[in-house]
């Protein structure tokens, strides 16, 4: 097991506002992403965390399946209902639909083999954003 909060371990963003429901996340290599309340084409917050989970697996699978085969076609569709229960907003019957072709031959078919359990494998254990999501990680707030 690593150590929380160690320099191999930690991961940070950070989120400046740019102005009222519009923001700007930043990561440590410098790349950003606006972010937005849905007012106009920026991501909210529930769609990037719908992409994080997409993103994961979809990164896991992918990496695992193409030493077989490129794909010819990889797409997920992540999706959910946005509720509240007990007067507390939250997120819903998360669902990850899986659109995956690969060519005909040999490789496509070693490929094809292993893509269920590839799946299955990044869901149960490869995958940080989605495992995190399903056994819950308190989150704490702190004063700079």
């Amino acid at each position: 097991m690593t150590t929380p909060g160690s320099p191999d371990t930690r991961r940070a963003v950070d989120m400046e506002r740019t102005s009222l429901g519009f923001y700007t996340a930043t990561n440590v290599r410098g790349g950003t992403l606006r972010v937005g309340s849905g007012e106009d084409a920026d991501f909210t917050p529930v769609e990037l965390l719908l992409a994080a989970i997409g993103g994961c697996t979809m990164i896991d699978v992918d990496n695992i399946t193409s030493r077989r085969a490129e794909p010819t076609h990889l797409r997920v569709t992540v999706s959910g209902d946005k509720v509240k229960v007990d007067g507390a907003a939250q997120m819903t019957g998360l669902t990850v639909t899986w659109d995956v072709a690969y060519p005909e031959g040999p490789e496509g078919d070693q490929a094809r083999a292993v893509l269920h359990d590839t799946i299955r494998m990044s869901h149960d254990r490869l995958c940080t954003v989605g495992r995190t999501v399903e056994v819950g990680s308190p989150i704490g707030d702190e004063m700079a």
